[in-house]
């Protein structure tokens, strides 16, 4: 059986496309993530086919470069990049020459030197792909860094929201949880806001960035309410964070029993948001601790679809920065 080109099912890059890296969303523009979100659409009828492959990216290579543990992120990528003909492989950092002393530059230069064309790397420590795609004439891609930004699974909570509502624009999206140490939270602040959505912040005081003054410049305008079931009124979209149990250790928290009552979304503060609220999580999920199971399993959840759209949004990432590679 003939593999059918892709011309047949995706639109071309548009001149509107900047990048070639993809680093966080904080320098997209409503252009370029409308961009994102209609090739995502051309890539899940790809993904619908009986034979899930196009051979849009054939003769490209990528590689995975993880500093973190990962299972969605990870595997996404590298289904992607086979499902767009492109060669892909892995490299867990524990597991390389890392552990021998070779620096992050070091590396980045030999997986270009073995013939990368696109790098996919998560590092601990906030700004390291940015250090990297200072040195490689290979695309990075930026799967999380530190506490930082994590582009690629905002664009995808930002089409699952999309995929309901339509339009992002004038919708009241709230994120609970440990937004201080998450870079999911910081990357979908910057894409809900540049695609005109009303953010709300909400969790305890030690949880929330210190930068959310009135006059800080590394975040847009945010709400902030300590209030769950004030922050929950009239809510159109709800994302609930993974609260990491280190905290409880450091002192942020008194007990994960205090933050359960306090902070957990559960059936009935969810009641308060609108009928058609969305429920998300990024994943890995603490049933019962920051959502109720219930919740997490429920008919508002779209928790499974955000997994399932990442693999298609990934391949219009992939498919976009091949096109400007070429440019």
């Amino acid at each position: 059986m003939t593999t059918q080109p892709i011309k047949t099912v995706a639109p071309k890059p548009a001149p509107v496309w900047r990048h070639h890296h993809i680093l966080d969303v904080d320098d997209f523009s409503r252009e370029e993530i409308e961009l994102v979100f209609n090739t995502t659409q051309a890539m899940k009828e790809v993904l619908s086919r009986p034979i899930k492959r196009v051979p849009a990216l054939r003769g490209k290579t990528l590689i995975t470069l993880f500093y973190e543990p990962s299972t969605r992120t990870r595997l996404s990528f590298e289904l992607a990049a086979k499902n767009l003909g492109a060669d892909a492989a892995s490299l867990s950092a524990p597991a390389s020459s890392v552990t021998k002393g070779e620096s992050l530059i070091d590396t980045v230069s030999t997986l270009q030197a073995l013939g990368a064309d696109i790098i996919v790397m998560r590092h601990p420590h906030s700004g390291a792909p940015y250090i990297a795609a200072q040195y490689v004439k290979a695309s990075i891609i930026n799967a999380g860094d530190g506490w930082h930004a994590h582009p690629t699974q905002a664009l995808l909570d930002l089409y699952t929201i999309q995929e309901h509502k339509e339009s992002l624009k004038g919708l009241k999206a709230v994120i609970i949880g440990d937004i201080l140490h998450s870079r999911v939270a910081r990357s979908n602040i910057w894409g809900l806001t540049t695609m005109g959505a009303e953010v709300t912040l909400c969790g305890p005081p030690t949880l929330l960035p210190t930068e959310l003054g009135e006059q800080n410049h590394h975040l847009p305008p945010t709400n902030i309410e300590h209030d769950i079931e004030r922050a929950l009124d009239g809510a159109d979209v709800v994302m609930t964070l993974r609260l990491q149990l280190e905290r409880q250790q450091s002192g942020l928290l008194p007990s994960i029993r205090e933050y359960v009552q306090l902070y957990q979304l559960t059936e009935a503060r969810l009641s308060l948001a609108r009928p058609d609220a969305l429920v998300l999580h990024p994943g890995p999920v603490n049933e019962d601790i920051e959502i109720a199971s219930a919740v997490a399993h429920g008919p508002q959840s779209v928790i499974n679809e955000q997994v399932s759209n990442g693999v298609a949004v990934r391949m219009a990432l992939l498919y976009i920065l091949a096109g400007s590679q070429k440019q």
